[in-house]
């Protein structure tokens, strides 16, 4: 699945791989492929009562799926999103079904094969024809001509609207209370995969960081990370951003080279079985500047100070809070000046997904803001950027348990020595 880091990054640093491959610090790392255990199907079979309980919940008869992670969630079935319909329908009580463009069907066969519904109906439809009325003539087929549909959020406008037009009679509302519901708590498989994908991400980051020279482009040294993923067995890639450029957030598309004693934020990740890390590092190669350190502590207080407030039944908003009332009181407030963005965002399947540590952020019928609870994920990724002159921002991923959150990897320890003792 794409992600914010796009696809041109990566075409432009795929070319200086095979060389920065062959640093030392590179070359030396083994493959951790082996140590990923894919979910079973009885686990997706566990999410699905799980997701009819919350249909009951939130008085849906149905939800439809079309390609992407809540498919991946629910049916295992990895499928794009294209202007050609393919669909899962997942009804309150029954087997689902599926609706495939004709041409595909020996694909979807094979994924729905492999999956926890093996048996399940395929419904097809051809290039010459709309696919609206075949999804509507299977929920009829149902007894769902007056249903209550749930969307899944990321679904495409002219699919959720092809099925409401072809049956007008039903009622086609939101299932993210019934996607993010399940997707928000994370199995003990889950949080296995999450882990290693951390690990993963760390470890390429720090060979990546050991083999950085004067005047490496930032493409390059994303090069260099994506090819460290690759060593340990897994597609990774990296934003790379210097000096003034780390003083946007995202980043700047201005050309940057990496020279002594210049700041570079590298923000980066990958998926082990679909589950996404999100790291970020900020450090100096060579000496940082009294007002850099300066900087770097209270960024490194304000991540600590997020970690510390989250535990279950908090607010995700009151986890924002602690971390920008330490930038705030440091002088660099008020509110969003310096701080441009929110603490955290849930993370899983999706590299952002619900729920997320911002106020604007409620699946609840009373409009509060969603409760932490136990083994919910969320990056915590405090941030101080000063435009023209250069951005800090650490990031670890982290982990809600009983009474208290972890993150699964360790902190930064400063801007020249990111990686502490390891």
């Amino acid at each position: 699945m794409l992600t914010r880091r796009g696809l041109m990054r990566a075409a432009l640093a795929s070319a200086a791989v095979p060389i920065l491959a062959d640093t030392p610090p590179i070359a030396r790392l083994k493959s951790r492929k082996a140590e990923a255990r894919p979910i079973p199907n009885a686990e997706r079979l566990a999410r699905v009562e799980r997701a009819r309980g919350l249909m009951r919940e939130n008085h849906l008869d149905a939800i439809a799926l079309g390609g992407g992670s809540s498919l991946v969630y629910f049916s295992g079935i990895r499928w794009g999103v294209s202007e050609r319909l393919f669909l899962m329908i997942l009804p309150a009580a029954g087997e689902p079904f599926f609706v495939s463009p004709g041409f595909e069907q020996g694909r979807a066969l094979e994924q729905i094969g492999g999956g926890p519904f093996p048996t399940a109906r395929i419904l097809t439809w051809e290039e010459d024809v709309s696919p609206f009325p075949v999804v509507a003539k299977a929920l009829a087929d149902r007894k769902l001509t007056t249903a209550r549909i749930g969307v899944e959020e990321r679904m495409p406008f002219v699919f959720a609207d092809g099925i409401g037009k072809a049956l007008p009679a039903a009622m086609m509302v939101s299932a993210t209370p019934v996607t993010a519901g399940c997707r928000m708590i994370k199995s003990a498989n889950e949080l296995a995969l999450m882990h290693l994908a951390n690990q993963v991400t760390l470890e390429a980051f720090e060979a990546a960081w050991k083999s950085v020279r004067d005047g490496m482009t930032a493409h390059e040294f994303a090069a260099a990370i994506a090819a460290a993923h690759q060593g340990l067995g897994f597609d990774g890639e990296a934003d790379v951003f210097v000096g003034e450029g780390a003083a946007l957030p995202h980043g700047s598309r201005r050309p940057q080279a990496i020279r002594e004693n210049s700041l570079v934020l590298i923000d980066g990740g990958c998926q082990v079985e679909g589950y996404h890390s999100d790291i970020t590092r900020t450090f100096v190669y060579g000496k940082a500047t009294d007002k850099m350190k300066r900087v770097f502590d209270i960024v490194r207080q304000a991540q600590s100070a997020a970690l510390a407030a989250a535990r279950p039944g908090v607010r995700c908003e009151s986890v924002d809070k602690a971390a920008r009332q330490v930038i705030t009181a440091a002088g660099y407030g008020p509110g969003y000046k310096y701080f441009t963005h929110r603490i955290g965002h849930g993370i899983g399947l999706d590299e952002h997904e619900w729920p997320y540590l911002t106020a604007a952020n409620t699946l609840q019928k009373d409009g509060q803001g969603i409760a932490l609870a136990p083994d919910m994920t969320f990056s915590d990724e405090p941030g101080i950027y000063i435009p023209g002159e250069f951005g800090i921002r650490l990031e670890d991923d982290m982990h809600i348990l009983e009474g208290r959150a972890e993150l699964f990897t360790a902190q930064s320890t400063s801007l020249e020595a990111p990686f502490g003792n390891r």
